[in-house]
This record gives C-alpha cells, structure tokens and sequence, in this order.
C-alpha cells in the first residue's frame, strides 16, 4: 500500500488523486484542505452566476467520494500551528503540494493602498463567501467602479457589479454580500486595459455576457479600438481575438442607450497614480499607451483622470512561499523537475507538486488534467522506492493523537445541508455560509472523520 498526501482539494488536487487511484491500485490518498470545504477555486472563484462552470464541484466530488481517497479539511500546512513538511514525509510516503497561487499581483504605483483600493481576489472571496473574507464596504457610497485588467477574472467582476438582485438572488451568494450589491448605487464600471483588444485575455463567451446583461449598457470607444494595428485586419489574428474584436467592434458601433449602469471598456491606459479624495480613492490617473510594434506599449505622456469610489485590480495571480518547500520567487512556482520537488537542483524524495505552483497560473481549469498527469506519473514510476519507507497505517490516528482533528466527508456534507437550509429559510435555493464560526458549526453536527 501507498499512502500519499495531496494537499489541495482544487482541481489539480482532485486531479492528482483520481490520477493516483486510477492508476495503481495500491495507492491510498488523503486529500488535505486549510478549509473545511472542498473544489478550490471552484467554490471559491468561480462567479456564483456561472452554474455550469461550478457544475464541475460534481467531478470534482466523484474523485472524492472514491473508495481509497479520504478528504481532510481544516487541516493547516506550515506556518506556526500548521503541519510542517518535514511531519507530512513522515505520515505519508509521498506528499503532492497542490496549493495554487494564493495571492495577487499588484500595480506598483502610487496610491495602491488608499481605502477603496483592492485585489479583485479580494472581491471575489467577499462574494463567494470565502472565510477569510473581509466585508469593508466594497460598494458602500460607490458610484463609480473602475477595474484595472481586461481578463475573465475583471470580466467576472465587472458583471458583478452590474447585476440587479433580481439576478443575483438565484446565486448561492451569501446573504451580507447579494444585499449589499442589491442595494449599490454603482452606475459607471469601467473595465481598463494597458493594451488592445486584440491582446485582451478574455474569452469571447465571458465577453458576450456582458452585452447580455438586462440592465447594463456597454460603451466602446471606437477610436481606442482603431489603435489598435490589428483592428482594421482582424482576419490575421487567432479565432478567439478575432472573435472578441468582431464583438467590440458591434459594440462600437452601436451604443446602447436607456440601461440604469454603463459598462466601459478602454483599451491603450496604463494606471499610473489613484488619486485621494477626503482620504480614500476618488480617482485613478491613466497614461495613454501606443503600440510599440514589438508586441507592447509605450507611454505618450498624455494623462487622464477616471472617478472612481472603488478600484479593483485584477492582474494576474502569483504562488507564496510554502514553510519547508522550496521557492523561486522569480516565477512564483516550487522548482520541480516533470513533477518532483527540487531542493538546490536534486529531487526531493517523496515531494510533488502540481497545479499553479507548479507551472504559474496560466490556463484554464482543464489545463489542470495534463499537469496532474505529468505529477502521478512521476509519483507512480517512483513508488517502488518510496513505498519502502515506513508509514503510520492510519495518519489521521496520529493526527487525531496530536490534537489535530480535520473535517471529514461526513463534515462537508454537514455543511452542504446547512447551506440548503439557510437558502430555504431565505427563500433561495442554496445560501454559502461565509465565516469560519459557521462553517465549524455545521461541521460539527456530524460524525468525526473516518
């Protein structure tokens, strides 16, 4: 038998463990959470009106319900009372670290920290009931929103910010966040991107969303796009930036008219101060770019002020470190070599990782497959190795022995039932419960993991 610790239960943990499971009978996994709920960034990103897309928690809970995966949530790795590394190798004959990129990135520019000034990560964790989130007033007193980043993260914020109650009741949102944006007077969003549309990182489905939206208007500057030197000759650019300029392009071309929010998407301003009204944002200052014929921009020393009462910005993910792992903090990433941990460039017996830490946070939710693949397939041609060592026949005994005592299935379950009563008592459908109380509380009223 192999007993083997994924830690993460996103997609690319899941991935790893139904890879493992699948492919040698003799491995037993135990997929590890800081959380006592499972999916990741699918529970925790994904936009609540996305239902399709956070069907896939459906997968995702096949791979651990199997009969040799456990999950472990609330389990805490390094940091001060955390599990260290060093005490996973001892437990397990391989640990896999698949722990995503679990911070932002940010601007660098004056003004970042003022009051109203945010990561959309942050955001989005308000809105997807995550229980580290903050509620600060994101919406409180905002009028005008401007979201710096032009891929489907920004896109997902900026629908946010747009929906009425009446769409956003049917969400599993959390109580405290779907009345405050019902209640929010937001009725400019602009959605800013340094570059052109043919270099935006949305998709064209996220895209088309906006322009569906029943009380939104979506304005596009004609000659932002016209900047642009593939604007005029999209027919040279690959099908999905074709798509998303042939949609910019009608947009421009016909500007809605009586909807209670506009939408607006610049292209060609890169931000370069937020500016201080009464102590907090009141407005961020762009530089108008041009292409710089090498697939860039330049500044042209030319200036413009947006307001706005809240800044989000969404500009890509980046990995921290883990205690006891290596760390390149040039990429974000755990140095590896096809899935095996490098410690000063030798493999580190027993340690995998997969997922965001380990390529950066690039693709989509299915790029998560083949990453995962490339990582048991290692893990698996080491086995006869590492199943050699000497294990506890049950880690969780000893974690439970130790003072550690995880939630189990049982305990997630618990908590899918208070969510659906919490929605019924609302009269919604299902209502996330949003902090950490609540979430132990429910927990609780099931039996001890197994």
């Amino acid at each position: 038998m192999l007993r083997v610790a994924v830690i993460g239960s996103g997609p690319s943990g899941c991935y790893t463990a139904q890879g493992l499971v699948q492919q040698d009978p003799s491995v037993h996994v135990d997929v590890l959470d800081r959380l006592p709920c499972p999916y990741g960034l699918v529970r925790y990103g994904v936009a609540p009106d996305h239902e399709k897309i956070k069907s896939l928690q459906n997968n995702l809970r096949a791979v651990l319900e199997h009969e040799r995966v456990r999950f472990l949530g609330g389990v805490q790795i390094g940091g001060p009372r955390g599990l260290p590394a060093t005490r996973l190798l001892e437990l397990y004959h391989a640990v896999v670290y698949c722990v995503g990129a679990a911070t932002d990135r940010h601007l660098g520019i004056p003004g970042e920290q003022l009051p109203g000034s945010w990561s959309a990560t942050e955001f989005v964790s308000w809105y997807s009931a995550h229980p580290d989130a903050v509620d600060d007033g994101y919406v409180r007193d905002v009028r005008s929103a401007v979201v710096i980043g032009v891929g489907n993260v920004a896109v997902d914020v900026t629908r946010m910010l747009a929906r009425g109650a009446a769409e956003l009741n049917p969400t599993d949102m959390p109580e405290a966040a779907l009345a405050a944006l019902a209640a929010s007077r937001v009725r400019e969003i602009h959605m800013v991107g340094r570059r052109g549309p043919s270099q935006a990182r949305f998709t064209t489905k996220e895209l088309r969303e906006l322009g569906a939206l029943p009380d939104a208007g979506v304005l596009v500057d004609p000659r932002e796009l016209e900047l642009d030197p593939a604007y005029a000759e999209p027919s040279a650019l690959p099908a999905a930036q074709r798509r998303n300029v042939e949609v910019l392009r009608g947009w421009a071309a016909a500007p809605p008219e009586g909807h209670a929010r506009r939408i607006r998407l610049r292209f060609f301003l890169r931000p370069v101060e937020l500016l201080a009204v009464d102590g907090r944002v009141g407005a961020v200052r762009f530089e108008r770019t041009v292409p710089d014929g090498r697939g860039g921009v330049t500044g042209t020393g030319r200036y413009e002020d947006v307001g706005a009462q809240l800044v989000l910005r969404s500009v890509g993910y980046r990995g921290v470190p883990l205690e006891g792992l290596p760390f390149d903090a040039a990429t974000g990433t755990v140095p590896h070599q096809q899935g095996r941990v490098l410690r000063e460039g030798s493999v580190a017996r027993g340690e995998y990782v997969a997922g965001w830490i380990k390529r950066g946070p690039t693709g989509v939710i299915g790029t998560n497959r083949p990453c995962a693949k490339e990582t048991v397939t290692s893990l698996l041609a080491d086995a006869p190795v590492l199943a050699d060592r000497p294990v506890p026949e049950d880690p969780v005994a000893v974690l439970r022995a130790e003072g550690v005592e995880p939630v189990g299935w049982a305990g997630w379950l618990a908590i899918e039932r208070a969510e659906a009563e919490l929605g019924a008592s609302l009269g919604r459908t299902v209502v996330k419960l949003p902090d950490w109380q609540s979430l132990r509380t429910a927990a609780a009223t099931a039996s001890p993991a197994p």
